[in-house]
């Protein structure tokens, strides 16, 4: 399955990107297990999507859990929760 992944804010400035394309491999079929699979690539994505870490995700730019299934061809954006005041 082939996505566009988009890194907002502090993730952007962890990961050193904001965008890149991806192909996962089968197993890989929702937004949670995409987010372990990027985990494996260790050093900063390991400390940047950590398990206990808060992330918003979006697919297709509606906001979504973590168990939402992938699409194949989605864009899947990863944001910290932002506060306002």
């Amino acid at each position: 399955m082939k996505l566009e992944l988009r890194f907002f804010a502090s993730l952007r400035e962890a990961l050193g990107l904001s965008q890149e394309t991806v192909e996962v491999p089968e197993v890989v079929k929702t937004v949670s297990q995409l987010r372990a699979h990027l985990i494996t690539r260790g050093g900063v994505w390991a400390e940047a999507l950590a398990e206990g870490r808060p992330l918003r995700c979006a697919l297709n730019q509606t906001m979504v859990d973590t168990n939402t299934a992938l699409i194949d061809g989605a864009e899947i954006a990863f944001f910290p929760p932002v506060t306002g005041g």
